[in-house]
């Protein structure tokens, strides 16, 4: 669930202006899923545009203030969302930590990385949500150490059926910026997209599993 629809609109225009959004369907983008994809969010891009990154930081500590009040920490999934977790969690000046999809095989061989208590709780932040595993192991991470999930903000989400299921099952409250319907939407209004893209897009995001290009 979007946090906002006009908001959800506004940073989906962002994403375009500053070229986050890679389109191509002949030579598709191969996921560490192993998914084929004709689309590319690199949300890590909105890091480099002040403007475009204190929107997203601005918008999603409102959000997390009016939905969840102050959480003990801020959390961001490694390595994409650290940025922005941080960003977030300075403009609401709580402590910061970020979460390994593993832990480290040497030194402290930490997955959890900064200091967070058992019994505190903490909001994840995350860049995008695809299938939603990584995000998962974040979360399992935290709950294992005894910290209490609130709830996962994303930059985006795709809005797999899987990735919902998964949330559903896991009883993870998520809510996102944006999302790829309104970025579809936003994209056919400034022409980034012609109708028969915007096809193959919602085709492709049916099954993306198996979708090849054609």
């Amino acid at each position: 669930m979007v946090i906002d629809e006009n908001v959800a609109a506004e940073a989906a225009d962002h994403l375009l202006q500053i070229n986050a959004i890679k389109l191509n369907s002949k030579n598709p983008f191969v996921w560490a899923s192993g998914w084929h994809s004709p689309i590319y969010c690199d949300n890590r891009l909105v890091l480099s545009y002040p403007p475009v990154r204190n929107y997203f930081r601005t918008q999603i500590a409102k959000f997390i203030e009016q939905t969840y009040g102050k959480p003990d920490a801020i959390a961001g999934v490694a390595t994409g969302a650290i940025g922005i977790g941080i960003l977030v969690a300075e403009y609401l000046g709580l402590p910061f930590v970020y979460v390994r999809p593993e832990p480290k095989a040497h030194g402290r061989k930490n997955q959890i990385e900064g200091y967070i208590e058992k019994g505190q709780s903490a909001i994840v932040i995350e860049d995008l949500i695809s299938t939603g595993n990584s995000s998962m192991l974040a979360v399992e991470a935290l709950r294992n150490s005894g910290v209490v999930v609130k709830g996962m903000v994303a930059l985006f989400t795709y809005n797999f059926e899987a990735s919902k299921k998964l949330f559903e099952k896991e009883r993870v409250d998520l809510h996102t910026v944006s999302s790829y319907d309104f970025l579809l939407e936003k994209a056919l209004q400034r022409k980034y997209i012609n109708e028969e893209e915007l096809l193959l897009l919602k085709q492709w995001r049916l099954s993306p599993e198996t979708w090849k290009s054609v």
